[in-house]
């Protein structure tokens, strides 16, 4: 048990998955974790409502696994703030974690009159996407994907739709050129998987600080634009770590949400029934895999700035508080049986920092499963449930794949000849360039911000074309 986080009620038991080899915390990474976290958040509760682990190789933190304790952080930012600056100073600097957890002027790390202020930014921005247009992006992008496999019987649907299908729809509200898209993709999941954190954080600024640039020189109706415009007048340091934060929420959990829903639905019997019924089953498991598999499991990380006992736990200054959403969410003390219909789980965080765009996050994986369901309705899973592998990482509850079988199908009607994805994929705005508007050129900032590449697509950087043989996105693209 660690010096500096022990349970008042500890008892004289010894057994628990503290280890060792890793200072006597449970270590939150490594295959073991990824494969069976729940049995880690059982093991972890003889500690109480906070327990002690570890996010990688020397990178102590404290995890609160009690729905109450996890609501109680989430909602006393002053006690709990998000500054990670003093935890930098002493973290390993090689850290794979570092990169993904450092301090951002962004929304979700920031606490007081500037979460407000970016905060605004980005709820006002995103209150002017139509959720009928939304909605109806979905659906052809969902379309033109089930047309490329349809025919086949068998998918992987992590690789072939999960993971496509919001970043296809988010480069279209965002207004993103596919070259800088492709990289902002890449180097937003190799930090929530922890490779290679420090190249994949630097390509991922560098690309969309080019999203930037292009949007101070040709403004459009998208996203990016209106962030740019907003009255509150971000910096480009700030757009740049606003539109990642988006772009991670849209992604990455966002693939990962509807990879479990689907999971869920080809493996649990409780759905085994009509699955093309539409919507009740769709949203039942939704409801279902934010409360046990949230694609989200530990996250909204805080830092008390001195020593604190809390829940009979002493916390120490600077050292990350994580939340366990999954662990909190199936608490034996408060879970609840029943949880169809019930959205009381902490998938979208509480308090201040609540997810500004669960609505829209939601809207996208209801709307994604049912399009799949109702083309697939005799779709099964191509393996048992239990043989399917996870990805890495602490933060996320993500399967490495989805393979799926089907009778071969007639592929759905694409609605015209043109094809209306390609030209959303390749970052044409929704309504066209604004008419009369002048392109300035890129105002100056940070040195750590790639310059414009003027306001047509940028040219590839000498080490594009490795990176897109990593995509899927871009081999899903090219047709590899």
């Amino acid at each position: 048990m660690s010096d500096n986080l022990t349970p008042e009620t500890a008892g004289s038991s010894t057994s628990g998955p503290e280890c060792p080899a890793h200072g006597g915390r449970a270590p939150l990474y490594g295959p073991e974790f990824a494969a069976r976290p729940a049995r880690m958040y059982e093991a972890l509760r003889r500690y109480g409502p906070v327990a002690p682990v570890e996010l990688a190789p020397g990178v102590p933190a404290s995890l609160v696994i009690s729905y109450e304790a996890a609501l109680e952080v989430l909602r006393d930012p002053g006690t709990f703030p998000k500054d990670a600056r003093r935890w930098q100073q002493t973290a390993p600097p090689d850290s794979p974690v570092v990169p993904f957890m450092m301090y951002r002027p962004a929304c979700n790390l920031s606490d007081g009159a500037a979460h407000a202020r970016l905060r605004a930014a980005i709820s006002d921005s995103m209150s002017r996407i139509d959720l009928n247009t939304l909605r109806e992006s979905v659906e052809r992008h969902a379309e033109l994907l089930i047309r490329r496999f349809a025919t086949k019987g068998s998918a992987d649907m992590r690789a072939e739709y999960a993971l496509v299908l919001p970043l296809l729809v988010f480069n279209e509200v965002l207004g993103c050129p596919t070259e800088i898209g492709d990289r902002i993709a890449v180097g937003m999941q190799g930090l929530v998987e922890n490779v290679e954190t420090a190249k994949n954080n630097q390509m991922l600024v560098e690309a969309v600080a080019e999203l930037v640039a292009l949007k101070r020189a040709r403004p459009a109706e998208d996203l990016a634009t209106w962030l740019v415009e907003h009255p509150a007048r971000l910096t480009d340091e700030e757009l740049v770590e606003q539109i990642a934060l988006l772009v991670g929420l849209a992604t990455e959990p966002e693939q990962n949400l509807i990879a479990n829903g689907l999971r869920l639905l080809l493996s649990d019997d409780r759905f085994a029934g009509d699955l093309s019924g539409g919507s009740l089953p769709v949203a039942d498991a939704l409801d279902e895999v934010l409360w046990t598999d949230p694609p989200i499991a530990n996250w909204a990380v805080s830092y008390p700035v001195q020593d604190l006992d809390f829940h009979g736990v002493r916390l120490p200054a600077d050292q990350p508080v994580v939340i366990g959403f999954a662990a909190a969410n199936t608490d034996p003390s408060t879970a609840s049986a029943n949880r169809a219909g019930n959205r009381a789980h902490l998938a979208w965080g509480a308090g201040p920092h609540t997810c500004p765009v669960q609505g829209q996050a939601r809207l996208i994986a209801s709307v994604a499963m049912e399009k799949l369901l109702d083309a697939l309705p005799d779709m099964e899973l191509a393996v048992p449930a239990g043989q399917l592998e996870w990805r890495p990482g602490f933060a996320q509850r993500a399967l490495k794949a989805l393979p799926v079988r089907f009778p071969p199908t007639q592929a759905p009607s694409a609605g015209s000849s043109a094809d209306p994805v390609q030209a959303a994929w390749q970052g044409a705005p929704a309504h066209g360039p604004r008419q009369g508007s002048p392109a300035p050129a890129p105002e100056s900032g940070s040195s750590s911000l790639a310059p414009a590449r003027g306001p047509q697509a940028p040219a590839p950087r000498p080490s594009a074309a490795p990176v897109r043989r990593r995509n899927p996105l871009s081999r899903w693209w090219h047709g590899e």
